[in-house]
This record gives structure tokens, sequence and C-alpha cells, in this order.
């Protein structure tokens, strides 16, 4: 073969690949899409995940499934999605928080969750609330950092690393409280154990949290948002509590393999900002202390960006490191 006839060749080949996957981006989508959760049911971006699930089928007519892949703190589901193809059918939805953490935290990582997954969107925002059992005798945060200082207290984590241990290790070294933390493979068993009184005190997410604390079996002494929040009446901040700038909280955001079109990945984030939006998820999801917020892909990459380089001091710091 010659010269020009290969070229000739490698270039018809070329353009039927790109005519190729233009069509496939325009037919996008053309079957079933998948919602990965890599955490157990019944946390924040569970929850949120089954909110919009049927919404944003019927905005994009194709059946949408939620599927939970825990396991290593939301890594092992989020490994599974960046190795994905990137064809926008399977998505990521988790705290973006959180899986800004994991380098800083794991040694040794299967993904780069920064060079393998894109954002699309982030949904909604939870800040933490911190919490006791009921007889904890303390009701406020200068009370429970004096209780802990001659008491022996277990601080409940969802996750050794996840976004809620690192926020009760700043608020632990900023304000001289003492505890000691106490793993779990989920925010769901840690609200359990928390509320059994196995554990004494917990940070987590509010739309996972509240409901505890609305029924009594869990008791608030602040909140790590900037402001107060009148869903849960007077509770004063943990920054008015003498912790200066103290904000924290569960960020979720969807993200898709690396690779993905950029014009599916535009018709994603129309459509999921779209189902959020919608005004019987928004309501509910206030009702429970989640506020929408919504980004275009490349504000939730420099979110992401941001997030990362903010959590790896206080890792750093705290020296906080997994296999």
């Amino acid at each position: 073969m010659t010269l020009n006839r290969r070229a000739i060749l490698l270039a018809c080949t070329a353009a039927l690949a790109a005519a190729s996957a233009t069509a496939q981006t325009a037919e996008w989508p053309a079957k079933t899409l998948r919602i990965v959760v890599p955490y157990p049911p019944g946390g924040s971006s569970d929850i949120i995940a089954r909110s919009i699930s049927q919404v944003l089928s019927e905005s994009l007519k194709q059946s949408v499934i939620v599927e939970n892949k825990p396991g290593a703190n939301g890594n092992l589901g989020a490994d599974f999605v960046a190795k994905a193809d990137p064809d926008g059918y399977t998505m990521l939805l988790c705290d973006v928080g959180a899986l800004a953490i994991s380098p800083s935290v794991y040694t040794k990582l299967s993904f780069d969750p920064s060079k393998d997954l894109r954002g699309v969107t982030m949904l909604a925002y939870s800040p933490h609330l911190l919490v006791v059992h009921p007889s904890v005798p303390v009701n406020n945060l200068k009370e429970l950092v004096a209780y802990s200082k001659k008491n022996d207290l277990n601080f409940a984590v969802t996750a050794t690393g996840s976004a809620p241990h690192l926020a009760g290790v700043a608020l632990e070294r900023a304000s001289g409280a003492r505890w000691q933390y106490i793993p779990y493979k989920g925010g769901v068993t840690a609200i359990q154990d928390t509320v059994a009184g196995q554990t004494q005190v917990l940070m987590n997410g509010m739309l996972a949290t509240l409901p505890q604390v609305q029924n009594g079996k869990l008791k608030v002494l602040g909140v790590s948002k900037a402001t107060r929040m009148p869903l849960i009446g007077d509770v004063p901040t943990i920054a008015e509590q003498g912790v200066a700038g103290y904000e924290s909280g569960t960020w979720q955001g969807v993200l898709l393999p690396r690779g993905t079109p950029d014009a599916v990945v535009q018709k994603l984030n129309k459509a999921l900002i779209s189902a959020i939006r919608a005004p019987e998820i928004r309501s509910r999801l206030a009702g429970q202390g989640a506020e929408v917020v919504t980004m275009t892909p490349t504000e939730q990459e420099q979110f992401f960006a941001k997030e990362r380089a903010r959590w790896a001091s206080v890792v750093k710091a705290a020296n906080i490191k997994l296999d």
C-alpha cells in the first residue's frame, strides 16, 4: 500500500469514528442510566439520588436506577465509575468533599479523582450538625469541651478520613476538646450507634441526622454553617461558640468518567439541575436541612480543587494516613 493510500485510509477511518461518536452523542441517552452511590442506603447521597431518579427519568425519557456500592469510605464505588465506559450512562453521586479528601488520606488509591473523573454539577449542601446522645449532660460546645476533658467520649464518624471525621478533627484541635474516634462504614450506622448510646458524640450531614434530632433521640449543640438555620430553632453555629470561621458540611454532586463527551456532560448537567430544582424536591430537601446548590461542570471542578487543598492541610496536621 502506498503512503498516500495509507494516509487516505487512516483519514477515512478517523472520520468514520468521529461520525459514529457524534451520532452516539446525539442519540444519548438511548438506554438505562445508572446512578452509583458509593455509600450504604439511607445516607445523604442515597436520599438525594433516590429523590431525583424519577424526575430525571421522566426528563431524559429513560429508566434511571440507583445502585449502592459502599466500601473503602466511598472509594470502591468511585473507582467503579472512574473505570466505567465514558459514555454518560454510569454516573457517581457522592459527597464531593469526601472524594476530595481521599488523595490526602490514602497512601494507595486505585484511581485519581482529579484525573479519572470529571464534574457535572453540584446538587445540594447539607451542613454538619454537632450532636450528642441525650445522656451527655451538656447543652453547648463550651460545656462539651469541658466535659470531654474529664470524661471519656466516643466520637462516631462515618469512616476514617471522611468529611465528618476531618470536621471533627478540625473542631477538636480548634476548641481543645478530647474524644476517641470510632469509625463506621457509613453515616446510617454511625447515627444508629449514637442514638443507642454506644457512642456519645457525632458530627454528620444535617439531611440524614435531623430526623433523630426532631424525634428527641439526639441532642443538637451546634451547626457548622456560617449562619443559623431557622429549621432547628435557635441553635447557634459552631463559629458563634468560639471557633471563628468554622464551617463544614456535606456537598452532594455528580461526576462522570473522564473522557465523557462534552455534549453528554452538558445534557446531563441541564437534566440534573432541572431535576434537583423541581419544586417538590427542593421543598422536601429544605424541610430536611439541605440547600439546593447547582454549578456548571467547570465550577464544580474548581470547587473540587479548592476542597482538595483545604482538607490536605487538615490531614497533614492530624497525620491521618490509610493504606
